[in-house]
């Protein structure tokens, strides 16, 4: 099994873990973003008056939609769903319904450390400056801590002795999947499979490794998966997922190949799932196209094209 480890990480965990700690209050790592994919990362920094912290909660706001939670070792996850105010729209089909809450419970989280709670999921519905609060509560033996106090008009969130978390809205970036000024590959079609937001990230001279992306919505009544790829621009191309391990963020192959579950989408994405084009002849340019062959265990196989394109903001480089 191929492990790439990016020695990197662990010294932004470290930086993290120092910031993190010298705050006192619960919150999101990102507390901006533009509607699309958002990953909401909740960060507990401490427990109940110096207890340990068996259980944290997050309240779903309105307009997370898709939220999907990731699972603990160690803890137990569970979920609650409803209907929604309204109605969203979501890779073309309309939500009502989803997860409203999310609790990890059964954990131990000392006083003197802090972890962190995510939840994957869509800003959806939301408009530029409108803000949304993941109420969240943390339980220990003894006692709790409930992060839900909403600030009134002009008032600093910091004044709150129990602010909740919370995301504001930036403008909608242009392109697709949030994405600044990404124009993505046209929506493919395979089956009851279609393949939406396809793009490559441009790579530095001399790099032998490059990054795609690409939302897969399955649309049919049977789980299919994504088994191959293979690209004339490189190679090899592999399904590569990535996580943390002792602090260091490792990247390995998907055994096995990645489910697509019956009416339901899987994205690839950067710090994710992802496509890895290894031992590539020429590294991706800006504004060219890259060519991959997707094989899925019941759709076959398919044709996509790629645009290359910077990646957003000059961020997380971690994928190559």
């Amino acid at each position: 099994m191929r492990r790439l480890i990016l020695p990197f990480a662990a010294a932004c965990a470290l930086t993290a873990a120092s910031i993190i700690t010298a705050h006192a209050h619960a919150s999101l790592e990102k507390s901006e973003a533009a509607p699309g994919s958002y990953k909401a990362v909740l960060k507990i920094p401490h427990g109940c008056d110096g207890q340990a912290t068996t259980t944290v909660r997050i309240d779903i706001p309105e307009g997370f939609i898709d939220a999907k939670p990731m699972p603990k070792a160690n803890w137990t996850l569970a979920t609650e769903k409803g209907d929604f105010a309204k109605t969203y729209k979501l890779h073309g089909q309309e939500v009502k319904s989803g997860v409203k809450s999310v609790t990890w419970s059964g954990g131990f989280l000392p006083d003197e450390y802090y972890d962190e709670f995510v939840v994957s999921g869509t800003l959806a519905g939301v408009e530029e400056g409108q803000t949304l609060f993941f109420k969240a509560k943390q339980t220990c033996d003894k006692g709790q801590v409930t992060w839900d106090q909403e600030p009134a008009e002009g008032q600093d969130p910091h004044s709150l002795e129990h602010p909740a978390p919370s995301v504001t809205i930036l403008a909608a970036e242009s392109g697709h999947g949030g994405h600044a000024g990404h124009d993505m590959a046209a929506p493919v079609k395979a089956g009851d499979l279609e393949i939406d937001g396809a793009w490559a990230r441009a790579m530095l001279p001399g790099q032998p490794t490059g990054g795609a992306y690409l939302t897969v919505v399955n649309k049919g009544a049977a789980a299919d998966k994504l088994i191959g790829a293979s690209s004339p621009a490189a190679g090899k191309v592999e399904i590569h997922t990535m996580s943390m391990n002792d602090n260091v963020m490792v990247m390995r192959p998907v055994e096995g190949g990645l489910e697509i579950p019956a009416g339901s989408s899987v994205e690839l994405k950067q710090g994710g799932e992802h496509l890895m084009f290894m031992a590539v002849k020429e590294p991706f340019k800006e504004g060219a196209s890259v060519p991959v062959t997707l094989e899925f265990e019941k759709a076959g196989k398919v044709e996509v094209t790629l645009p290359v394109k910077a990646a957003s903001g000059g961020g997380d480089h971690s994928d190559h």
